[in-house]
């Protein structure tokens, strides 16, 4: 879809690429405030669940599940907060965010007060997604 910012993210932001699966792309979120923090959106352009058939429906959710345990497994967080709401951007993208019950925020949303922004250095931002990559591979027998 024209226009649509999530749409053009896997092109215009090639180096916070974590992972091309099936139904879904994978990034890190540029702010990591809270480390991280990834974003799970559609291959295609949809904008409701209801709208995929059961069997992609389905895939798409198991995908979500795989980067939510990749991000437990990294950063081992109290909880993962999956957020997914479209009312500004509407495409289908998942916010996952590792929570911690030491984080400044906690236990409010993320969007309740206004942070400071956390970039990472580029080798920083690199060793964060390579670590998010070995979490994500497939292991045998799996």
């Amino acid at each position: 879809m024209t226009n649509c910012p999530m749409c053009g993210k896997w092109a215009a932001e090639a180096e916070l690429r974590i992972a091309e699966l099936e139904h879904c792309y994978v990034t890190l979120n540029r702010d990591q405030f809270f480390p991280g923090y990834c974003f799970v959106f559609t291959r295609e352009h949809v904008t409701e669940l209801f709208h995929l058939d059961r069997a992609v429906r389905q895939g798409v959710m198991e995908e979500v599940n795989r980067v939510a345990a990749a991000l437990f497994q990294v950063f081992q967080p109290t909880k993962i907060n999956y957020e997914l709401l479209g009312n500004m951007v509407p495409h289908m993208h998942w916010h996952l965010v590792p929570r911690f019950a030491d984080d400044p925020l906690w236990p409010r949303p993320i969007w309740s007060e206004p942070h400071p922004e956390r970039l990472l250095s580029g080798p920083e931002c690199q060793r964060r997604i390579e670590q998010l990559r070995a979490a994500l591979a497939p292991r045998a027998g799996a």
